[in-house]
Formats: structure tokens, C-alpha cells, sequence
């Protein structure tokens, strides 16, 4: 893995602007970009992390006028010597620029090749490098927050947390090994024990997390499901505030899953219109059910529509029961939306059999009352993101994770069943493995190349 060149890229968004930045990294860094930078005054000392501004020079003529910042190494994001130009953002400055600094003596760089180095130069670890690029790619409030989050050390303090109570118990166990033939017992077995119970519970908990993690990054899935005909796609074109879905009087119009997002109080919401759940025929129906019954078992919130109107809707009850029994709503809510209440003619209650269930009564054709249900789902989101608890986000960290959880009740198992020290032992490196992994202890050149590159250039 080259990090002696010197590299530089365009770190600003592709297209013309009004300010573009070219970053220079590496030991020469300061070098080549002297030699196409002229001030004022010759004899000005050049201090870092200040601004200067000054002509860059193609040749003789004088390309553009920048504003030119130094951070010396390892004061700076990659931890080698920076340079900063910010130019005019005209098209032709930029490739310029690129094109004399590459001539003096610098490589392009690759994607996310500054941000390796930074790892590479112990600026952070590997969870905190991959959170720069969750930073850029943030779209929410919430996604933002949980970004800045893990790029402050959230998981990699968690991680060290571990890390540390892992190695003073896998320590004694190695020290018993070494006076195995003296029998000598280091530790208390049972406070050993508990040590093991509540790292289990510990990891179990970041593992947890990935579901509220995933959904504060990528969108909190709502599942909007109900019989056919009730209302559902009529309520996601509300919601959207826009004809998003096909909405018809015929049963079973929407025979497909339809996903649209949109902004709640800062946090993206990803609302899933569903088929019609009830017994069909047709085979593309089927489909169509399976997969919200798909939908279902992904999302977070369900929404449960029914027609208010009709009284026939009422004996749906057994259907949530089918719902709750394939979905785990242990993890996940499940509000009852009595809709079409324009059309009564007199004040109707769901009967006594819903009330364990929570209920917001609205038309979606209407809008009324359609601000009680994003109450709602703003209290829901609330409830769901604003704790202390460190959340994964990354699947990444999420495997590593559960393959160190796997490895940890392979470790119990011996050591409940008085296992030899040096077997117990062995599982217990391999749960300091696989949390090595998370924040890139232990990588490999093609898992960082791999991650890397999804990051843009110049960044």
C-alpha cells in the first residue's frame, strides 16, 4: 500500500461552483505546491493552519488567485503535511491545477485514499474513518447525529470497553496455563463467570441495536397494511402529499409493495404501501400478500388500516392476530388506523376486542386528523432514537459483532462444562478478533480497499 507519494484530488462536490478546494497530501506536499505559488512579499514565513492568499501560477501566467492553508505533519487530517487551495471553482482552474501539480510530482488519489491515510497515520480507527463518509452522506437530522456520533469514538470507546475486560480475563486464563502443572488458580471461577455473563449481555446489546441503527441511517420503515380496499395507498399519497400510489375503488389495486420516503422531524421515514391482505387465487396476488407480509417482518412500525364505515371490517381482528404471530413485535409497534371517518354518519368505536391495541381514528381522503398520526410518528421516532445507548449502524460492524457473540457462548459452553483453560481461551481470542475488526486493529489490504472506495475522491 503506497503512503510515501504524494497525492492530491478535488475535494469538492464535481461540477462548477464558485469555490473549489484541491487538497495535497504526503511529505512534499508543501513542495510541489511552492513551486506554482507566488506572494506578495518574498519573504514572508509561511506559519501553519493559516490562510494566505496568493496567485498559482501556469507557467508564467498567473492561473487563478487561492487562498492557500499549510497544516504540517501530524497536525493535520491525514496526519502528513496538507495543503488546501481554495480557487475559483471555474472547471478549467480546477483540471489546471490538477494538471500542474500532477506534473510536479504528485499522484492522483485514489477514492477515499485521504481518509485511509488518516486511518493509516493513526488519526482515528477504522469505525471513525467509516463515519466520515456516513457524515457526507447524511440526509436527516437523526442520520447526522448518529454519524458524528460513532466519527467521536461512540463505538470505538464501546469496543475498547470490551476489549479491556477481555483481555484481564483471557490474561488469567493464559497465566493459569503457564503454572498448569503447579494447579494454580488465578481467578475466582464464578466472578470469572459473571465477567463472561455480562460481556455476553453487553455485546448482545450493540448487536441489538443494528435494527433502531439501520433505520436512523437509512430511514425508519413503516409497513402501511391492512385488508383491501381500506385505505392504504390513499393514506401513503397523504402522507407523501402527493399522487404517489394508483388509488382505485377495486379491491386489490395494489398488488406490489410501493416505497416512498419523506421528513419527520428531522429523521427520514420510509413509509411501504402494501398489497391487500385476504385469501386469493390469483397468482399474482399471492405474490403480492407474501410480500407484504415481507414488509411486515422488516418494518419497525406497522400501520393496521381498517375501513371505519364498514362494519364488516371489524371481524379483521383476526388477522392482526395472524400478523403478530409471523412478525416479532417484541422489536416493533403496531397501531391500529380506524380510516374513513368522513363517511360516518354518527361517532363509531372499534369494538372492545382492539382496545389492547393503541388506535387513531382519520380520513386520509380527507386529511382530517391525519396531524394526530404524525404526532405520532414523531413520538415514536423520539422514543426510539433518543437514548444514551450506542447504536450500530454499519453492517460491517453488525457482523463482527454477532460472530463475536457467537464466539463468546462457544467460550460459556466450556467453561460450563469444565472444558480444558486452553480451549476456553482460544474462543475468548476469537471474540477479541472479531471486535479488533470493527475498529481495524486487524484488517487486511483488501477489506480496507473495499471500504475505501466507496468513499469519494478527495476525501
Amino acid at each position: 500500500m503506497q503512503t510515501q507519494d504524494t497525492i492530491c484530488a478535488i475535494s469538492t462536490p464535481a461540477g462548477r461552483g464558485a469555490i473549489a478546494l484541491v487538497r495535497i497530501s504526503g511529505n512534499n506536499a508543501w513542495k510541489f505546491a511552492k513551486k506554482c505559488l507566488a506572494w506578495r512579499s518574498k519573504k514572508l514565513s509561511i506559519v501553519p493552519k493559516r490562510s494566505y492568499f496568493c496567485k498559482f501560477y501556469d507557467g508564467n501566467a498567473v492561473l487563478d488567485t487561492a487562498l492557500v492553508t499549510y497544516f504540517k505533519s501530524p497536525y493535520s487530517f491525514t496526519g502528513e503535511d496538507l495543503v488546501e487551495i481554495s480557487c475559483h471553482g471555474s472547471l478549467y482552474i480546477q483540471k489546471r491545477i490538477l494538471e500542474i501539480l500532477i506534473d510536479a510530482g504528485c499522484r492522483y488519489a485514489r477514492a477515499g485514499e485521504f481518509t485511509m491515510r488518516a486511518f493509516m497515520n493513526g488519526k482515528m480507527d477504522l469505525s471513525q474513518a467509516e463515519a466520515v463518509a456516513d457524515v457526507i452522506a447524511s440526509d436527516s437530522k437523526y442520520s447526522l447525529s448518529l454519524a458524528m456520533r460513532h466519527l467521536h469514538g461512540n463505538i470505538s470507546n464501546a469496543i475498547k470497553k470490551l476489549r479491556e475486560q477481555l483481555l484481564q480475563f483471557t490474561s488469567l486464563l493464559e497465566l493459569e496455563l503457564d503454572f498448569s502443572e503447579e494447579d494454580v488458580e488465578f481467578a475466582n471461577r464464578q466472578s470469572m463467570r459473571k465477567l463472561m455473563a455480562d460481556l455476553h449481555k453487553e455485546i448482545e446489546t450493540l448487536v441489538h441495536s443494528f435494527s433502531v441503527g439501520n433505520a436512523v441511517k437509512n430511514g425508519f420503515p413503516v409497513a402501511i397494511v391492512g385488508a383491501p380496499n381500506v385505505g392504504k395507498s390513499t393514506l401513503l399519497n397523504a402522507l407523501l402529499n402527493e399522487e404517489r400510489a394508483i388509488v382505485s375503488d377495486i379491491p386489490g389495486t395494489t398488488r406490489d409493495t410501493i416505497e416512498d420516503t419523506i421528513v419527520i422531524d428531522g429523521q427520514i421515514v420510509r413509509f411501504i404501501d402494501t398489497a391487500g391482505i385476504r385469501e386469493s387465487q390469483n397468482e399474482i396476488e399471492q405474490i403480492g400478500i407474501e410480500r407484504t407480509y415481507q414488509s411486515i417482518d422488516k418494518a419497525m412500525l406497522v400501520l393496521y388500516m381498517i375501513d371505519i364505515s364498514q362494519t364488516k371490517n371489524f371481524n379483521n381482528i383476526s388477522q392482526i392476530d395472524d400478523i403478530l404471530k409471523i412478525a416479532n413485535f417484541e422489536k416493533k409497534k403496531l397501531l391500529i388506523i380506524a380510516n374513513k371517518i368522513d363517511l360516518l354518519e354518527q361517532k363509531t368505536s372499534l369494538p372492545n376486542e382492539y382496545r389492547e391495541f393503541e388506535i387513531i381514528y382519520l380520513s386520509a381522503k380527507t386529511k382530517i386528523k391525519l396531524d394526530i398520526l404524525l404526532d405520532r410518528l414523531k413520538d415514536f421516532i423520539i422514543s426510539s432514537t433518543h437514548s444514551e445507548q450506542v447504536l450500530v449502524s454499519n453492517v460491517r460492524h453488525y457482523e463482527a459483532l454477532k460472530q463475536a457473540l457467537n464466539a463468546l457462548q462457544q467460550a460459556e459452553i466450556a467453561f460450563d462444562n469444565s472444558l480444558p483453560e486452553d480451549l476456553v481461551a482460544a474462543d475468548i481470542r476469537q471474540v477479541l478478533y472479531h471486535l479488533s475488526e470493527v475498529v481495524g486493529e486487524i484488517s487486511n489490504e483488501e477489506i480496507l480497499g473495499s471500504i475505501f472506495s466507496k468513499f469519494c475522491i478527495g476525501k
